[in-house]
């Protein structure tokens, strides 16, 4: 048996995910606050699940020590692309793939919101932290964020996976908590149907 599990964060609107398998290994995506980290752990003693990876997306500023403080109460390596600004125990890139217990996670870069920006598959469901939102997509607006990268990672490798794929973001304003590849293809305002010319010049101008 296998366990899924949304954490929502009300104050910054950010989602944590816990994946793990019945009794064994465990794996939680962007815990990236105290009431989410201890979310987790309290999750975890439920299902009687070991950690054995936090998974970043991205990193802003000393976002390191986020991953860090859920490592020190658990025995988790952090994971995190090797393009991040700070260090993790085990830096990935695009076409990686990470194995807890039977399941297998795999590592999709997608630069462009964070130099860093890594999205992961897991099954039928791709996590994709700022890069792709539910109606929307990360900000450019700051240091090392490139819009036309942006518009690459998303058109090229998240839109290129099943339109059945479940979307699981990294933030929303509006209480959703899903999507699909396909509803984000062919109705995301920020994206859908804007050549990339326009994408970056509208990023640009906001």
């Amino acid at each position: 048996m296998t366990h899924f599990r949304q954490i929502f964060d009300p104050r910054t609107v950010a989602f944590t995910y816990l994946l793990g398998e019945d009794g064994g290994a465990a794996v939680a995506v962007d815990p990236g606050t105290d009431r989410t980290r201890l979310s987790v752990l309290a999750m975890l003693a439920e299902l009687n699940l070991r950690l054995d990876y936090v998974l970043q997306t991205h990193w802003h500023d000393d976002g390191a020590n986020d991953a860090a403080a859920l490592r020190e109460r658990t025995s988790a390596r952090v994971v995190a692309s090797e393009a991040a600004r700070a260090g993790a125990d085990i830096p990935v890139r695009h076409g990686d793939t990470i194995n807890f217990g039977s399941e297998v996670i795999h590592v999709i870069a997608t630069p462009g919101h964070t130099p860093g920006s890594v999205s992961y598959l897991w099954r039928d469901r791709v996590f994709t932290g700022d890069t792709l939102l539910i109606g929307g997509c990360g900000g450019t607006d700051r240091m090392g964020e490139d819009p036309a990268a942006l518009y690459d990672s998303i058109t090229h490798r998240l839109f290129a996976l099943p339109g059945e794929t479940l979307v699981f973001p990294g933030h929303d304003r509006r209480g959703r908590t899903v999507s699909t590849i396909a509803e984000e293809r062919e109705r995301n305002p920020a994206i859908a149907g804007r050549s990339r010319d326009e994408f970056i010049t509208r990023r640009t101008a906001s």
